[in-house]
């Protein structure tokens, strides 16, 4: 069964990204996925919005893919439903990103344990602006 970081694997994998594609981030700003992208952008993290439509969200330009990201990511934080995971995951491992964060109700064990054995730091079913803040506090931004 899968099994999340601890802190210290959550700490030094938020610590340690910089650029992070955010997997359905939409663009009305009311939804979460906006939301948190803003939270981290405003955190200076590198946001690379990736959505089906548009071709900007917060400023950003928008991908169709992780892959398609120019010099690749950090992190794929994703906002997607559990059956889109397995597609998703194959993305981020084209794309060769070291870690996947799947946001809350994302869940897919079949996609966690195939992103491990691709070698990527899997969180599933956790909020990355939740644990963001309850590690650093709401003050702390990227240098």
């Amino acid at each position: 069964m899968f099994s999340n970081p601890d802190d210290a694997g959550l700490r030094h994998l938020l610590e340690g990204a910089r650029r992070i594609a955010v997997v359905g981030l939409s663009p009305k700003p009311w939804r979460d996925s906006n939301g948190i992208a803003r939270y981290l952008l405003e955190r200076g993290y590198e946001v690379f919005p990736v959505y089906p439509r548009e071709d900007e969200i917060l400023g950003q330009r928008v991908h169709r893919a992780v892959a398609d990201i120019p010099g690749g990511v950090d992190l794929v934080n994703v906002f997607r439903r559990g059956e889109f995971l397995p597609a998703t995951v194959d993305d981020a491992l084209a794309a060769r990103a070291p870690a996947v964060w799947f946001q809350i109700d994302c869940v897919n064990e079949d996609a966690a344990r195939r992103a491990a054995e691709g070698g990527m730091t899997v969180v599933m079913d956790r909020c990355i602006r939740v644990d963001h803040v309850r590690l650093f506090g709401r003050s702390w931004q990227r240098s």
